[in-house]
């Protein structure tokens, strides 16, 4: 599985950013605008928050879909078993601590950016005849949305579980594509096409990008979605774990196909997971 280390800088960016999701599901930026030391202080920050007791008078508010949720809230689609996770949900008016607010809004906004210009990339780098049916450029499905959601994610070090459950089990996002912030220990790995698990680099630094459900769905799976989990450590590495995924969502009436909106598809896939209720039919 050749996932592709593509420079930020390099002319041919773009080009080698299409090849990577195209044929993996999964890019690796280096070389971008947002420094490492700027990523190592925002987990630093959060670390702190996840560690304190006062993290609970952020819990999440239904019928809102930001705040914090306590550990093992969400499941993988189809699975039973809760992950070994807990996680504050970020949006653009989404209520933070005081003392992680301007740095969280900062990281947001420029992840935001950011995902809006490699969303232009890939909407350049497209075949004419997979561009034809996007139902707007990929890029422009962002403008003026505020459907975006930040994650802050603590994998406490893992105790007594059952067998199967596991830091983040088998999955696929929902979103367009998803940035993520290098996690600040190993245990991220991607499935290839064979069924093969393998270990996705978490270099100080980098950016992750993945391919999401509704792209995969806007772009009929030339783009697709591909499956990926979050391991449990060993005994020599069982530490907290810290990950910050972006995931690029499109204003709620973007159409990703004939008869399927971005909030259509959205409130689906939140349902499954366990985070909304299901509705009596």
């Amino acid at each position: 599985m050749n996932v592709e280390t593509v420079d930020y800088q390099d002319p041919t960016a773009s080009a080698a950013l299409h090849r990577s999701l195209r044929d993996t599901g999964f890019a690796v930026l280096a070389n971008h605008p947002i420094s490492a030391e700027r990523i190592a202080d925002i987990y630093d920050g959060w670390g702190s928050f996840f560690a304190n007791e006062d993290k609970f008078e952020f819990a999440v508010q239904p019928p809102r879909h930001d705040g914090y949720f306590a550990f093992r809230s969400e499941n993988a689609k189809d699975s039973p078993t809760k992950d070994l996770k807990e996680f504050f949900h970020v949006y653009p008016d989404s209520p933070l601590p005081e003392a992680l607010s301007a740095a969280t809004a900062a990281i947001y906004a420029d992840l935001q950016a950011l995902g809006v210009e490699l969303l232009s990339w890939i909407q350049k780098e497209t075949p004419d005849d997979i561009r034809t049916g996007f139902s707007l450029p990929l890029d422009e499905m962002m403008a003026d949305s505020n459907q975006s959601l930040l994650r802050i994610l603590h994998y406490p070090p893992v105790e007594e579980a059952e067998p199967d459950a596991i830091r983040a089990a088998a999955h696929e996002d929902i979103n367009l594509i998803t940035l993520l912030l290098s996690g600040s220990k190993p245990g991220l790995q991607a499935k290839d096409a064979a069924g093969n698990w393998h270990d996705i680099a978490c270099d100080a630094g980098m950016i992750t990008i993945n391919n999401g459900d509704m792209l995969a769905m806007t772009s009929d799976n030339y783009f697709p979605s591909t499956t990926h989990r979050v391991i449990n450590p060993d005994a020599k590495q069982n530490q907290s774990r810290y990950s910050m995924p972006m995931f690029l969502h499109p204003r709620p009436e973007v159409l990703l196909k004939p008869g399927t909106t971005a909030d259509d598809y959205l409130q689906e896939r939140l349902t499954e997971i366990g985070l909304k209720p299901q509705t009596a039919s």
